[in-house]
């Protein structure tokens, strides 16, 4: 799963995507499982999510996750990017 995220920090807008380790991570802060995603993400799960992908994505961002959000201007989520693990069996009609 990856999730996309428009974030700007004050000097400009950017677009960070979310990877796996991302995910861990904020499952193992926030001891929920990432399916709780689908009913619904808090703007504190959304900015953990962008700080940890900044962070793997190499952006220069705080140490201390509190003085990241201070600093933000906005963060928004995107699109979802959930991928298909197989393609549909063809089906015969009939």
């Amino acid at each position: 799963m990856e999730l996309s995220i428009d974030v700007d920090l004050g000097e400009g807008p950017f677009t960070v995507t979310t990877n796996l380790w991302v995910i861990v991570q904020w499952e193992r802060k926030y001891k929920r499982k990432a399916s709780d995603l689908a009913n619904g993400a808090g703007m504190e799960d959304i900015a953990f999510m962008a700080y940890e992908a900044c962070r793997a994505n190499g952006v220069v961002v705080p140490a201390v996750f509190d003085d990241y959000v201070k600093r933000a201007k906005s963060i928004t989520p995107g699109e979802v990017d959930t991928p298909v693990p197989t393609a549909p069996a063809p089906t015969v009609a009939a």
